[in-house]
C-alpha cells in the first residue's frame, strides 16, 4: 500500500481549516477514491469534523432531469454516509422530502444545523454530470457558500477526472444559462494526483518481499517501472500479472526481467477496462491532434493547444512533465495498435506471411521486408490514407501495421515518439537482432540530412551499425509521379551503413 495521503494531506487540511471549496481531479485508477475515503476516516478519526464521501456517477447520463438527480445525490450520500459516520451524525432520511430544483442545498443545509460539528462533505465523480443537472449542482453548491459552516458544509472537496475549468465544456459552453455569475468559480485551489515515483514503486514491491520473501530485484524493478511510468493501476496490474499468474501465486520461484515482458504483452494483449478506455479517448476531438502530433513527431500547429494538452494529461494519455509524450509504453503501444488494428487486419494475407522474410536458420530479411513495404505502400497508400481517420499520421502507421502483422510471428517493435521530435523511432527485435528504423516526413531539403543524423544518434543508442531511414513524401502522385518519389540510397554516417 502507497500512502494515499502522498504529501497533500496537509495542504488539503489547510483548505479545510479555512473554510474552501477546492478539486482533486486524476485520471481514472490512480488512486482518488482511496485517497478520499482515507481522507475523511482520518478526519473522523482526529474528530474536529463530520466527514463523508459521496458519489454523483448515478446520476452521470445524459436525460436526467434536475429534480430526479437532487432525488439520487440525497439517497446516495445518506447510504454513503453509514460508513464513515456514527449513528448520530447521520444525515437525515431522505425520503420524507419532495423533488425539488433546490434539494440538495436544502438537505445539506438541515444536515449541517443538526449536527455538533462542521461538515467536510468529499464529492467524487463530480464531473460525470451533464449539462443543466451539472449547473445546477455547482450553483447549490455556491449559493450554500456564504452559509457555511453552521448552516452549510464547511469544506466541499469536487473530485473527478478533470480541473473545473473543464466543467465549462462538458456542461455546454453555449448554454445560455451558465451566465457571467459563473458557478464554476467555486473552487480556491486545485490538486492534482500524481503517478507512483520511483520510490513509491520499489517501497511497493519491497512490501510483497517482506510478505512473502519474494523478490523483485533491480533489474525487475528497472523494467517493471520503465513499462508502467508509475501509473498505479499499470504497477499493480503487472506485478499481480507476474505474481498470480506466471507464477500461480508459488513464492519459492524466482521473478525474471523476461516475466514483466511477458505480462507486459499479456495486458496489452487483454485489453481490460482500463486499457480498452483508451479507444474513447483518442476519438475525442480534443485528445486526437495531440495524438497525431505525438506519432508524426511534428510541432502542433492548431488553435487551443494549450487547452488540449491540458485536458490530455489531466485524463492521464500524455506525460505530465516534457517533452510531450505518451504517459507510459504501454498506452502508447496500445494506442498505435488501436490506430492501425484496420490497416494491420487489410493487408493481404499472402503478403503477410512471416516465413516469406526469413533466411535458412529463421533470420529475419529486413531488406526484403521494407522492399516489401515499399511495393504495398505504392499500390495501397492514397486510398487507405484516404479513408483513415488520422490521416495525418497515416504514413507511420501504415508501415508499423505492416511490420506488425509479420512480427507477430515472432518478434516486437519498440517505439519512440514524442511532439517536437520530427520523426518516429522503430527498433524492430527478433531473435538476437536488431533492426533501427526511422521514419520521418518529407518538408524540404534539410529534412534527409536531418533525418541521416537523428537515425545515427539512434542506432549508436542502440548499439548497431546498420539502420534504415524511410522518408514519407508529402505530395500526392499527382503532384510528383510514383517513379521520382521512390529511391533507395545507401549512406555511410560516421561508420555506420
Amino acid at each position: 500500500m502507497v500512502d494515499p495521503f502522498r504529501n497533500f494531506y496537509d495542504d488539503v487540511l489547510r483548505l479545510i481549516e479555512a473554510e474552501q471549496y477546492f478539486v482533486i481531479h486524476a485520471p481514472r485508477q490512480t488512486g482518488k477514491t482511496t485517497f478520499l475515503h482515507s481522507l475523511a476516516h482520518r478526519l473522523n478519526q482526529e474528530g474536529t469534523y463530520v466527514a463523508t464521501v459521496c458519489s454523483l456517477e448515478s446520476a452521470g447520463y445524459p436525460s436526467i432531469s434536475v429534480e430526479d438527480a437532487n432525488g439520487l445525490f440525497i439517497r446516495s450520500l445518506y447510504q454513503t454516509a453509514a460508513i464513515f459516520l456514527k449513528e448520530e451524525d447521520m444525515p437525515p432520511g431522505p425520503y420524507a422530502y419532495p423533488a425539488s430544483a433546490q434539494l440538495l442545498r436544502q438537505y445539506l443545509a438541515d444536515w449541517c444545523k443538526a449536527l455538533p460539528k462542521p461538515l467536510v462533505l468529499l464529492l467524487d465523480e463530480v464531473d460525470a454530470l451533464y449539462d443543466d443537472v451539472l449547473i445546477s449542482t455547482l450553483r447549490q453548491l455556491r449559493d450554500g457558500f456564504q452559509t457555511r459552516p453552521r448552516h452549510f458544509p464547511q469544506s466541499v472537496a469536487l473530485v473527478g477526472l478533470r480541473d473545473i475549468r473543464e466543467y465549462r465544456l462538458r456542461a455546454r459552453a453555449d448554454n445560455p444559462s451558465i451566465g457571467a455569475g459563473s458557478p464554476f468559480n467555486v473552487k480556491a485551489e486545485s490538486f492534482f494526483l500524481p503517478v507512483f515515483t520511483r520510490e513509491e514503486v520499489r517501497a511497493l514491491l519491497d512490501q510483497h518481499t517482506q510478505d512473502t520473501g519474494q523478490v523483485f530485484t533491480a533489474a525487475v524493478f528497472e523494467r517493471l517501472y520503465a513499462y508502467s511510468s508509475g501509473q498505479p493501476w499499470l504497477t499493480n496490474a503487472l506485478a499481480n500479472e507476474i505474481v498470480a499468474r506466471i507464477l500461480k501465486n508459488d513464492y519459492t520461484r524466482a521473478i525474471t526481467a523476461e516475466m514483466v515482458d511477458i505480462a507486459k504483452e499479456r495486458l496489452i494483449e487483454q485489453r481490460q477496462t482500463h486499457l480498452d478506455s483508451l479507444t474513447d479517448k483518442i476519438n475525442d476531438p480534443r485528445v486526437r491532434p495531440i495524438v497525431l502530433s505525438i506519432i508524426n513527431g511534428e510541432a502542433p500547429d492548431f488553435d487551443g493547444f494549450d487547452d488540449a494538452m491540458r485536458y490530455c494529461r489531466d485524463l492521464g494519455i500524455i506525460s505530465a512533465d516534457g517533452p510531450i509524450r505518451f504517459a507510459n509504453p504501454i498506452y502508447r503501444e496500445i494506442i498505435t495498435r488501436i490506430l492501425n488494428s484496420s490497416l494491420q487486419y487489410g493487408i493481404n494475407q499472402d503478403l503477410a506471411q512471416t516465413s516469406w522474410y526469413l533466411r535458412p536458420g529463421g533470420a529475419l530479411d529486413m531488406d526484403k521486408l521494407l522492399n516489401a513495404f515499399v511495393d504495398f505502400y505504392r499500390w495501397h497508400s492514397e486510398s487507405w490514407l484516404e479513408r483513415f481517420q488520422y490521416k495525418e499520421a497515416g504514413h507511420q502507421l501504415l508501415l508499423m501495421a505492416f511490420l506488425q502483422r509479420i512480427l507477430n510471428g515472432g518478434g516486437r517493435i519498440e517505439r519512440e515518439m514524442a511532439i517536437g521530435n520530427g520523426r518516429t523511432d522503430l527498433a524492430v527485435f527478433w531473435q538476437d537482432q536488431v533492426f533501427p528504423i526511422e521514419l520521418k516526413m518529407h518538408h524540404n531539403a534539410r529534412s534527409e540530412p536531418d533525418g541521416l543524423q537523428q537515425l545515427a544518434r539512434y542506432m549508436d543508442k542502440l548499439g548497431q551499425k546498420q539502420g534504415s531511414l524511410i522518408l514519407f513524401e508529402k505530395k500526392t502522385s499527382e503532384e510528383l509521379p510514383w517513379e521520382a518519389r521512390i529511391r533507395r540510397e545507401v549512406h555511410e554516417v560516421d561508420g555506420k551503413r
